[in-house]
């Protein structure tokens, strides 16, 4: 009986060794495969975010088209900036004349202009930047008179813009039938409207849009001499044509440009705005007049981070594609610089 016991009992052992041996052996197998399961799934990098160095906001002009050929409203213009991923927004007066020229700009016009921009801006959560201002005089005509009156002129506007919570209205310099006696109306007139301006916490911001005007180190030399804190620029890639061959300030083929990108450098020290002109694209995306590397690079050395409006103004694509076009291009040389 001591025998057979023994024997069961060495069997048993046996048998538990195996079971324990087979327990490890697969114990082993099955961190092998995890090993190997892991070993198999790549690892997935985090998508690194680049944050733009400036905000998105878009100037109405590049909706004129919708406006004066399709008749859409001008006060859609919140609701489609954020559709197509603005949130500031720069306004174009001459949208709004054939309503306002009714009222002859009256004060209960101007009025009803600004709460129609306010509740729209406001429902789609967009901040307003700021009103370009167009057809209300040349501030630097050499007669004075003139100059006072178009100066006056601009006055609504500014109240305008200051009861819609924008920084700055945009204005053009033209006049002057020599560069000297447009550097001096020049200097009077925008230190006349700046002077009415600096009460409402407005800015008066000058493109450079045509004549002398696009002459940049001209237009920087008239910012030195007015001095002014609330008196800057706006630079445009685009409006360096100087002089035209038809003889025309804003229209016609050009005959004499300034260097775009010497331009925007020499007006960026006086900048409260950036206008990103655009016009064509080719298959990559990139504008084909414009540089677009260079010029935000220009931009951002200047020290630059507030808005940067895109403003498209080209003949082939639609104005909305146009839009989305110039918008990527920015982000995409954001994420480069």
């Amino acid at each position: 009986m001591t025998i057979l016991y023994n024997m069961k009992d060495l069997i048993f052992n046996k048998r538990s060794l195996l079971f324990i041996y087979f327990s490890l052996f697969l114990f082993f197998l099955s961190c092998k495969e995890e090993k190997k399961k892991e070993e198999v799934i790549p690892e997935i990098e985090e998508e690194v975010v680049v944050t733009p160095f400036f905000k998105l906001s878009i100037a109405q002009w590049s909706m004129h088209k919708m406006v004066f050929d399709d008749k859409v409203s001008p006060y859609t213009f919140a609701e489609k900036a954020k559709a197509l991923g603005f949130s500031g927004l720069e306004y174009v007066s001459g949208l709004y004349y054939e309503e306002l020229e009714k009222e002859n700009f009256s004060e209960k016009a101007m009025a009803a202009f600004v709460e129609k921009c306010n509740t729209e801006s406001k429902k789609h959560g967009m901040t307003n930047l700021l009103i370009m201002i167009d057809g209300q005089g040349n501030l630097a005509t050499e007669d004075a008179e003139e100059r006072k009156a178009a100066v006056e002129n601009h006055y609504k506007w500014v109240d305008a813009a200051a009861a819609m919570g924008c920084h700055s209205i945009r204005v053009n310099l033209a006049g002057g039938t020599t560069k000297e006696k447009w550097l001096e109306s020049a200097v009077d007139g925008l230190t006349q409207l700046a002077t009415y301006a600096k009460d409402k916490n407005i800015n008066v911001l000058v493109e450079n849009h045509g004549g002398y005007s696009s002459n940049a180190s001209d237009l920087a030399a008239v910012m030195s001499a007015v001095a002014m804190p609330n008196c800057g620029t706006l630079p445009d890639f685009g409006n360096f044509c100087m002089k035209r061959k038809d003889g025309s300030i804003y229209n016609g083929e050009c005959a004499e440009e300034y260097d775009m990108y010497k331009g925007v450098k020499e007006l960026m020290p006086y900048a409260k705005g950036v206008s990103a002109k655009s016009y064509n694209f080719d298959a990559e995306g990139n504008e084909t007049k414009i540089d677009f590397y260079k010029m935000m690079k220009i931009v951002k050395e200047a020290g630059y981070e507030g808005f940067v409006g895109v403003e498209y103004e080209g003949d082939v694509l639609t104005e909305e594609e146009g839009i989305i076009a110039t918008r990527d291009l920015l982000l995409k040389v954001a994420k480069e610089l």
